[in-house]
């Protein structure tokens, strides 16, 4: 059997994506599939770490948080970051998988702090770690910690689940002429200003040489093809 690309893995998830067709909150049946694609490169003995947003529920920068203290905002937003990563938690146990949820604020009634060699710990075990609350702080993005925690636990490449099967050189749904890129550097992400992630993650990702990968989170077996280095979603590298 083929030996996977990467033996440890930073996916990155947005909140929407648990959405579904949803207009807001978590869909089971999303969260299942979802789930499903992380057992399957789990089983082959990667180590998944696991940065969850929380936009289904509360965004700072969301129109329900026009008028109120910015911070205030983010603090609200990590909150619901925090109610995904149990509902992720919970739909891998119940899939066989064992996740361990580690918070950046500090809320020990509901789940564990963040604490590095612990988090390092878990992967090693075969254990998928969720990390929850962002950073722990007001004005990054989980975009941020995705790229934070990446770096921390030693992950070889932060893959980044989205609804579009890469990067492109315009908006695919609005552009009928717009083209994926199958590769690109940081230098030139940052040139054309191609959405891949906020400007601190990418440059974050850039100084410490982590490559992204951007893909679809939809596509059955896209984890898994990524994960084996195969030509899945877009390469963003050194």
């Amino acid at each position: 059997m083929a030996t996977p690309a990467y033996s440890r893995i930073l996916l990155k998830l947005s909140g929407e994506a648990l959405m579904g067709d949803d207009a807001f909150g978590i869909n089971r049946a999303v969260v299942e599939r979802i789930v499903g694609q992380v057992k399957e490169v789990a089983d082959l003995g990667v180590q998944v770490g696991v940065v969850i947003g929380g936009g289904n529920i509360f965004r700072g920068v969301s129109l329900g948080a026009a008028g109120m203290d910015r911070a205030t905002a983010d603090y609200m937003g990590m909150l619901a970051t925090v109610i995904n990563a149990l509902a992720l938690q919970d739909a891998m146990n119940r899939a066989g998988l064992v996740a361990r949820v580690q918070s950046a604020l500090n809320i020990e009634p509901v789940c564990e702090p963040y604490i590095r060699g612990k988090a390092i710990r878990y992967l090693e075990e075969g254990k998928v770690v969720i990390f929850a609350a962002g950073t722990g702080n007001p004005f990054f993005t989980t975009d941020t910690a995705a790229a934070l925690r990446g770096r921390e636990v030693e992950a070889q490449i932060v893959l980044k689940a989205t609804k579009v099967d890469g990067v492109y050189t315009a908006d695919p749904l609005k552009d009928p002429k717009a083209t994926r890129y199958d590769r690109i550097t940081f230098d030139e992400a940052f040139v054309k200003n191609l959405k891949v992630m906020d400007a601190t993650a990418l440059a974050l990702c850039r100084d410490q040489r982590l490559p992204i990968n951007v893909f679809s989170i939809f596509k059955d077996g896209a984890l898994r093809r990524v994960v084996m280095g195969e030509d899945e979603g877009t390469l963003v590298h050194s």
